[in-house]
């Protein structure tokens, strides 16, 4: 029951070389730029999923929809002045 209620919070990898046709990020590569919760709000709306990618604080971040059809549309949310 204890988990039901529990945040998890995950680290953030950054790719420095997004450029990069591999699809393959070494350890000695990848940079980490943080901490992030994630979270799924199952009601769905005409088949439109909505990810909130929220920071440690619970500051959201990213406001990602993904359609049942495959296709996803993100709002990135920058609060730096």
């Amino acid at each position: 029951m204890k988990d039901e209620f529990e945040d998890y919070v995950f680290r953030e990898l950054d790719n420095p070389n997004p450029h990069s046709k591999k699809n393959l990020i070494k350890a000695n590569q990848a940079e980490l730029v943080g901490a992030v919760k994630v979270s799924v709000e199952e009601d769905s709306h005409d088949g439109v999923k909505i990810i909130l990618k929220k920071d440690k604080n619970d500051t959201i971040k990213e406001i990602k929809f993904v359609c049942s059809c495959g296709q996803t549309k993100s709002i990135i949310l920058d609060y730096s002045e």
